[in-house]
């Protein structure tokens, strides 16, 4: 299938790579199809992916794995608003969190407050809003970035 997003473009999209949210997403319950996309050509290893909708294509949000910033990153979810993705083994399963990319980079943040649980297999996903109160809604990712970054480039770490 051919769709047309405001980032990237005209893409192909493998029937495959969309995953359904049968109740929508936070602030938008009508949207409930998605594909998630990575921009290998501007790709920096954070990880970064967009939530690109399939019922507007103008809707997209920017993703990322939690665990990239937040390596102990376990949310506790309730097992009754999962129960809608099927069965979920570990390793089918896919965490992601919205990114907030403001015009000043070093305030960057992820929502870990909103996590977005993909069943991969089954291509159904589920965004949850957790009710612990230690995750947070803004969680500064500027310089965990940078320093991952830093390291990544063989320069010394400060």
């Amino acid at each position: 299938m051919e769709i047309t997003t405001r980032l990237f473009g005209k893409i192909d999209l493998d029937d495959n790579k969309i995953i359904e949210f049968p109740g929508g997403i936070v602030g938008f319950p009508d949207l409930k199809k998605f594909a998630l996309i990575h921009d290998s050509e501007k790709s920096d290893g954070s990880g970064l992916g967009f939530l690109q909708s399939l019922d507007e294509p103008a809707f997209d949000m920017p993703v990322m794995n939690p665990l990239i910033v937040k390596p102990d990153y376990n949310p506790m979810i309730e097992d009754e608003l999962l129960k809608p993705l099927g069965e979920l083994k570990s390793s089918e399963t896919v965490i992601l969190v919205t990114v907030t990319v403001p015009h000043d980079l070093k305030k960057m943040t992820v929502n870990l407050m909103a996590p977005f649980i993909i069943n991969a297999e089954t291509r159904k996903g589920a965004q949850v809003i957790l009710s612990d109160d230690t995750c947070e809604i803004r969680f500064p990712i500027y310089d965990i970035l940078a320093k991952a970054k830093e390291g990544a480039d063989g320069k010394a770490v400060q």
